[in-house]
Formats: structure tokens, C-alpha cells, sequence
């Protein structure tokens, strides 16, 4: 894969506004090992090869189980997912995928059996974050492990 272009270089003022936004949700009321989970499922489903890379590489990091990665794609199946997990991850997946007409009362009612208000709200910014990384790097074909050195990636030893 050839990248397109760099649009860190070409639009470095909003690269720098999204990057802000995506660390202040580091502070969210979703903790760390979901907001990868979500990040990598949404990047599935947008097919952003660096954003699943990155996203994979930075849950082995952070101890997440290889099996539950690699359930990740059939999560709807796979018994290593809690209530609240498949809920997070079912909001991820309606949100990446904005149904014609809209996100169903129904499903916003069982994830709110598993996430507070807070967390419901704090988990949307996240899915619209990861969403627009995936956008950028699908639309300019940015290399996967393009940024491992910058990010500490290559730690993870998965290559």
C-alpha cells in the first residue's frame, strides 16, 4: 500500500485539534481496555488498516487477550464478551454505521441498561473520533505501522 498523501503535513492545525480531542477522551468515564475494543471494532468496520493495526497493538500492550482480539469481528457470538462490553460494542457498530433511519430506540434502551448517561455520552465521542481517524487514514491510504516508533507500538512485538 502507497500512501496518498500526508495529511499531517498538509493539514497540520485540525491534525493537531483531533489529536487533542482524542487524548482528552483518555479522561473519559469509559476505561482503557473498552476504548480499545471500540476503537478496533469500528476500525474493522471502516476497514482502516492502520487504525486496526494501531488499535490491536496498543490493547496487547495494555493486556488484552489475543483470543478476545481476534472474537472481536464475531463478538455477537463469542461468549468473552461481558453485558457491557456487547453493549459498548453494539453503540459502536450502529453509530459506524448510521442506519437510514436512525440509532433505534430499542438498542439505545439496552445499552442504557449497561452504561450510565455519562458513559453513553463519553462512548459516542469516542466512536466519533475513531471514526474520523478512520476516515483520514482510509481516504490516504496511511501505512499500518507507519507511526509504531512515535507511539511505542513496536513494544507490542507483534510483527
Amino acid at each position: 500500500m502507497t500512501q496518498r498523501l500526508n495529511y499531517v503535513e498538509q493539514s497540520t492545525a485540525y491534525f493537531k485539534h483531533l489529536v487533542a480531542f482524542s487524548t482528552a477522551l483518555n479522561d473519559s468515564a469509559i476505561e482503557e481496555g473498552l476504548r480499545h475494543l471500540v476503537e478496533i471494532r469500528a476500525s474493522q468496520l471502516n476497514a482502516c488498516a492502520l487504525c486496526v493495526d494501531m488499535h490491536i497493538k496498543q490493547a496487547t500492550l495494555h493486556r488484552e487477550r489475543a483470543l478476545r482480539l481476534h472474537h472481536l469481528a464475531i463478538w455477537r457470538e463469542s461468549p468473552l464478551f461481558s453485558s457491557r462490553e456487547r453493549a459498548a460494542l453494539a453503540w459502536t457498530e450502529v453509530l459506524t454505521k448510521l442506519p437510514e433511519h436512525g440509532v433505534p430506540d430499542e438498542l439505545f434502551e439496552q445499552v442504557r441498561t449497561q452504561l450510565s448517561e455519562k458513559e453513553v455520552s463519553d462512548l459516542t465521542f469516542i466512536v466519533m473520533s475513531i471514526n474520523a481517524w478512520n476516515r483520514a487514514n482510509v481516504a490516504f491510504k496511511t501505512v499500518p505501522g507507519a507511526f509504531d516508533a512515535a507511539f511505542g507500538l513496536d513494544k507490542a512485538q507483534l510483527l
